[in-house]
């Protein structure tokens, strides 16, 4: 996607969460917090080993929804917030969904760069509500489901996508980044609050990634 169109993108996503609303009389509001052992995002350990406590406020109606995410965890970036708002439905076993997300980091210590195959870690400015943007598009039938990610400003082509499978309380989903990475998760949903996760990088083309196998416990609580 050339800037230009980028940009229009990021305008037109901000312009989204500005004005989203859903109807009062048909709105739900609901809430969670929970704790994992690791911030694990698309086959990484962003956290190097710390764990991660998180929060998500969301207000839905009528298939639309949006809300914020916070939490912790990303040894490079710091404290973490994120506004998302998209639209899901389902009709019969088809599925879908729809939605924008701006992520924010107020107070980062450094971002990781890949230099010479090598990723090092270099200061970094904080990241406001619109800088790093990115759609995510989620297709389904029955227990398969496919999701694309393309970001629309702050990180220029990049894209990520997911292939997974839910059978009875287990996932296993298969994730690339771009070009350069993938990697493999099985999940085993104890309960609707208690998850474990083991994920690996499966293909490293640049060979700079920790490929060993990750373990993550999640839980989840929601707040009634």
């Amino acid at each position: 996607m050339k800037m230009k169109q980028k940009l229009i993108a990021g305008a037109i996503a901000l312009s989204a969460m500005a004005g989203f609303s859903v109807p009062a009389a048909h709105a739900e509001v609901s809430a969670a917090i929970g704790a994992a052992n690791m911030y694990y995002w698309r086959g990484l350990d962003l956290g190097a080993g710390d764990p991660q406590i998180w929060g998500d406020l969301i207000v839905s109606g009528s298939g639309f929804y949006g809300g914020v995410w916070a939490g912790s965890g990303d040894a490079a970036m710091g404290q973490e917030y994120d506004l998302y708002v998209g639209y899901g439905n389902a009709v019969g076993d088809f599925k879908f969904d729809i939605s924008v997300w701006s992520y924010s980091y107020p107070k980062p210590s450094a971002t990781a760069e890949l230099v010479d195959g090598e990723i090092e870690y270099v200061s970094a400015d904080p990241l406001s509500p619109g800088d790093l943007v990115e759609a995510v598009v989620m297709v389904g039938y029955g227990p398969i489901a496919f999701t694309y990610y393309e970001n629309l400003e702050g990180a220029d082509d990049y894209n990520y996508m997911t292939l997974a499978g839910t059978f009875g309380d287990f996932t296993v989903k298969y994730g690339v980044h771009e070009d350069d990475l993938s990697h493999v998760d099985l999940t085993y949903a104890y309960n609707d609050k208690l998850s474990f996760t083991v994920g690996k990088v499966v293909d490293d083309v640049d060979g700079s990634y920790n490929d060993e196998a990750k373990f993550v416990v999640g839980f989840a609580l929601p707040i009634e």
